[in-house]
């Protein structure tokens, strides 16, 4: 997008009139924003070119709020794949309502957005500082999740039959356009129902987001993994580590975790193409002057290299081949074809990592999105997620989030430091 058509502005139900009832916090004013370039040229250009330089909205807790906590209701719902910090969210909302703002009533919808059409006949959960005060020591989400659309009148007549004055939908790409019809339907209808989002994606693919809750977490346990492959390469004659990460259209995970490991001596991503011959040549020679050979591959990479499955599941996401277990039936064919022995290792932690509980850096950054989300519900703006940029909490809307995918850049600073981490070859055509 172009600068002129970067708009970070965040809609609002009305002014908040009411006094809040929190006490000892710095509050946030509207007129606080976070740069959206990082470089100052960048700025100046927008300065210079007449018009402002896109922003986004400072998060945090207003001096005036939207509803009155006494009279609302407010839901929780969390979709998509598992991720670590999913129930530290979900608590740390619940908190925030109860203690900061004295709301009593929280419902937490089950089984995603099935959980707000009254077809699956799923019986909310009324969650409570008591019910979730030790949750955030738990994997997964203790109100389950699914994938896939629901009908969003059938959602929004459920919202308004309830009551509920705020709706936290955690999720990724998916959940969060759910969210954005859902608000677009409580728009058309002329309700006053907020709808927050708190980006939840392992893969940290989320556009206009710095970092998504779990990612942390999954880049350092995806590192025991490669510790373990790099230790059953370098145990054996011509070893080979081969490891699968998670990352379908975006390969973060697999980058980070790379940097971190400082042993892979190849990083494969869904951004940077190659082709087979390419890559089994540069392996063949790393295996000729070293004896062993680390892999990380996110489970987007080299997707073309294999027939399309044509299906997609319930979310509308393709199918994709395991890329893992291909390169390990290639690898194996190409050594033997060449006559020599290679001692492979496949590991695959993808489920193990998703069901883990956070750790501490993801869990305080849970705390802290939950927290937020709650500030930006309360003060009456809707449509929006809440999201860091440049170590700041930010507002961001929904259209924005949404309008494409984060990627790492094949061209950036941040894959430079990958290929010399690696010393793999830029292009392996």
């Amino acid at each position: 997008m172009t600068n002129t058509e970067l708009d970070f502005t965040i809609q609002k139900l009305g002014e908040g009139a009411m006094p809040s009832p929190m006490a000892n916090t710095q509050f946030v004013k509207d007129e606080q924003h976070v740069a959206f370039h990082r470089d100052a040229r960048d700025i100046l250009d927008c300065v210079e070119a007449g018009f402002d330089p896109p922003q986004f909205e400072l998060a945090g807790p207003r001096e005036k709020i939207y509803f009155d906590p006494w009279k609302l209701k407010c839901g929780i719902v969390t979709c998509g794949g598992l991720c670590p910090g999913l129930n530290d969210v979900i608590r740390a909302i619940v908190l925030g309502l109860f203690y900061h703002y004295g709301v009593q009533t929280v419902f937490g919808f089950r089984y995603g957005f099935e959980g707000l059409s009254y077809r699956y006949h799923h019986v909310p959960l009324e969650l409570t500082p008591e019910g979730v005060k030790n949750i955030h020591k738990m994997g997964g989400s203790i109100l389950a999740s699914s994938r896939g659309p629901q009908d969003v009148s059938e959602m929004v007549d459920n919202l308004e039959r309830m009551n509920i004055g705020i709706l936290f939908t955690i999720g990724g790409d998916g959940t969060l356009r759910g969210g954005m019809a859902i608000a677009e339907e409580i728009e058309r209808r002329g309700l006053k129902i907020a709808v927050i989002g708190v980006p939840k994606t392992i893969d940290n693919d989320i556009s206009y987001v710095q970092a998504s809750f779990g990612f942390d977490t999954a880049v350092s346990e995806a590192r025991i993994a490669i510790d373990s492959a790099n230790t059953e390469a370098t145990g054996a004659r011509n070893g080979i580590g081969l490891v699968k990460l998670m990352g379908r259209e975006s390969g973060f995970i697999a980058a980070w975790a790379t940097i971190a490991s400082s042993d892979v001596n190849y990083c494969l991503v869904p951004e940077v193409p190659f082709t087979l011959h390419g890559f089994l040549r540069s392996l063949e020679e790393r295996i000729e002057r070293r004896a062993h050979a680390v892999i990380v591959v996110g489970e987007g990479a080299g997707q073309e290299l294999m027939q399309a499955t044509g299906e997609r599941d319930a979310s509308g996401n393709v199918r994709f081949n395991d890329i893992g277990l291909f390169l390990k039936e290639k690898i194996n064919d190409h050594f033997r074809g060449l006559g020599v022995e290679v001692n492979l290792k496949y590991i695959d932690p993808s489920y193990t990592i998703r069901s883990l509980p956070a750790n501490p850096r993801d869990s305080a950054f849970c705390l802290l999105l939950g927290h937020h989300a709650v500030h930006a519900g309360m003060s009456g703006r809707t449509n929006m997620l809440v999201g860091t940029w440049k170590g700041e909490f930010t507002h961001v809307p929904l259209r924005m989030a949404t309008s494409s995918r984060k990627k790492i850049n094949p061209d950036g600073r941040f894959w430079s430091t990958v290929l010399s981490s690696t010393g793999q070859p830029r292009e392996m055509l």
